[in-house]
């Protein structure tokens, strides 16, 4: 595997991958790797000649620099994960390296950053952009892979591509989970072995709320997730919404043949869990 930390030479290596006819599959993270990330890997493994990942702790999509200073970095466990999981090329820059002069340009992604995670963490969507942008110019992919656990990010990344004509295919992997349900992330490393009891039951009210919606409104549903959670005193929720899975905007009725994502953000204890489901009826 090759280690790369320098700008000028990730565009470097990516030109000469590309010249020489090969496809580059593209998982972007932030480290702390996990089975999800370990799953994208092998994913495009299979399905692109070269895999190349990037661990890049991106401060300009931290609305709260406590959560930038907390978030878990694991470089040599990382390293040794990707070596066994098929990595050809690990990107590592520093934030100088990314960001030579601070961050001027604003994206405005419209009524998608105006709900959930747009609504709660303001100004984070637009660092996610900003960097993506930047790694899809660096790195030219011709597949892109991103986990579902992270929906409204990818919601966003989708409309960057389009309006910004990025030629690439991205690739939405499914939630990966724990044994108990709890969705695979960076941050349940900051649980506490309490609060890791109770995070799974943010899985458990999503799927209240699918059993719900099959027979019950909306609103009621909404009641039944919150009047749930409450009674965890480890869990403060910050929303649970019901929404079109692709536009993303809250619903007042299930439509039939319609893909409903159901989405929650809550803080267990410390730390901010957010997870999904998406079907439809």
């Amino acid at each position: 595997m090759h280690l790369i930390s320098s700008v000028s030479a990730i565009k470097q290596q990516t030109e000469q991958i590309r010249s020489s006819g090969q496809t580059i599959g593209f998982v972007p993270t932030m480290g702390a790797l996990h089975e999800g990330h370990l799953q994208l890997l092998r994913t495009a493994a299979r399905e692109t000649d070269v895999t190349i990942c990037s661990i890049f702790v991106n401060p300009t999509q931290f609305n709260n620099p406590e959560d930038f200073k907390l978030y878990p970095r694991l470089p040599q466990a990382d390293t040794i994960l990707l070596e066994q999981n098929k990595c050809d090329v690990l990107f590592a820059p520093s934030a100088p390296e990314m960001y030579a002069e601070p961050l001027q340009l604003a994206f405005n992604f419209g009524a998608l950053e105006t709900v959930m995670e747009g609504k709660f963490r303001p100004g984070h969507f637009n660092g996610v952009a900003a960097v993506v942008s930047k790694l899809f110019h660096l790195i030219k992919p011709h597949k892109a892979y991103f986990g579902q656990k992270d929906l409204q990010q990818f919601a966003i990344i989708r409309r960057l591509v389009i309006d910004l004509s990025f030629d690439l295919e991205l690739v939405c992997h499914p939630i990966i989970r724990e044994a108990d349900g709890l969705a695979m992330s960076s941050r349940n490393r900051r649980l506490t072995e309490p609060e890791r009891q109770v995070a799974p039951h943010l899985y458990q009210a999503l799927q209240l709320a699918q059993h719900l919606l099959a027979t019950k409104s909306v609103a009621a549903a909404k009641v039944a997730v919150i009047n749930y959670l409450q009674a965890f005193k480890e869990i403060k929720l910050e929303y649970f919404e019901i929404a079109d899975a692709h536009t993303l905007q809250p619903l007042e009725a299930i439509t039939t043949g319609k893909q409903i994502a159901l989405c929650v953000a809550a803080f267990v204890g410390e730390v901010r869990l957010i997870d999904n489901i998406v079907f439809s009826y």
